[in-house]
């Protein structure tokens, strides 16, 4: 095997890893997650506050914990409904179907 071939295996096994790190990383059921993302970027939404108010109605309903999720949405860059969106989604949406 040559040098590159396994540089080229070793960063695929990173990034295989990676993605499994993230997947197990989400607090909530993958298709609550997607439906909430589709919830935040509906047709229409009131314009975002800079707070977690449509996030948290959200998870309220659904008896999700708040407390969980939100420190997690923080942690990748959601740190309002409309950051979730614009930051969060872009990097766990492909990995719950959106």
């Amino acid at each position: 095997m040559s040098k590159d071939s396994r540089k080229d295996e070793l960063k695929k096994a990173w990034r295989e890893q990676e993605q499994q790190r993230l997947v197990a990383s989400i607090p909530i059921p993958h298709a609550d997650l997607k439906e909430l993302f589709d919830y935040l970027d509906r047709e229409n939404p009131p314009p975002c506050d800079h707070t977690f108010r449509e996030t948290v109605q959200f998870l309220e309903k659904r008896k999700l914990s708040a407390a969980r999720v939100v420190p997690w949405l923080r942690e990748h860059g959601g740190y309002c409904d409309c950051e979730v969106i614009f930051n969060v989604e872009e990097k766990f949406g492909p990995i719950v179907g959106r």
